[in-house]
């Protein structure tokens, strides 16, 4: 039997999967990596971005993540997202009408709004969301 990486995903509301697996694959802020068992340790920071989780050589699990840390030490990969969601849990015509509300919104706020930054950040997100779901 090969070697397992034990793999944690953890947000502020909840955490998102805890377990076993064969390989991950993470948007890191230098460019995307994947970690096996007995990886290097180390940390780095995230971008938003799939995390892909792989058993054999299947995907398993998608999760999309809002930045946040992941490390990897001799116990294995810890991922703590500012916020994380499984895509399976999703549809691409919900995150659509979340746009064109929050669209509505940032046009009514005007761009001399004190939340006009916060409003374009979330669109942001929510387009990189999108994109996620229908790749």
């Amino acid at each position: 039997m090969s070697d397992k990486l034990h793999f944690s995903l953890v947000s502020p509301a909840r955490e998102l999967f805890s377990g076993e697996v064969d390989h991950v694959i993470a948007p890191g802020t230098e460019g995307e990596f994947g970690v096996l068992a007995k990886h290097a340790p180390f940390m780095t920071t995230l971008k938003n971005g799939v995390v892909r989780v792989l058993d054999g050589g299947d995907t398993t699990m998608r999760l999309f993540v809002r930045g946040g840390f992941a490390d990897v030490t001799s116990t294995g990969l810890t991922i703590l997202a500012e916020e994380a969601v499984n895509l399976d849990s999703i549809e691409a015509e919900q995150v659509q009408k979340d746009m064109d509300a929050l669209r509505i919104e940032i046009l009514e706020e005007g761009k001399d709004s004190g939340k006009h930054e916060a409003l374009e950040e979330q669109y942001s997100y929510l387009e990189s969301l999108k994109a996620a779901l229908l790749h």
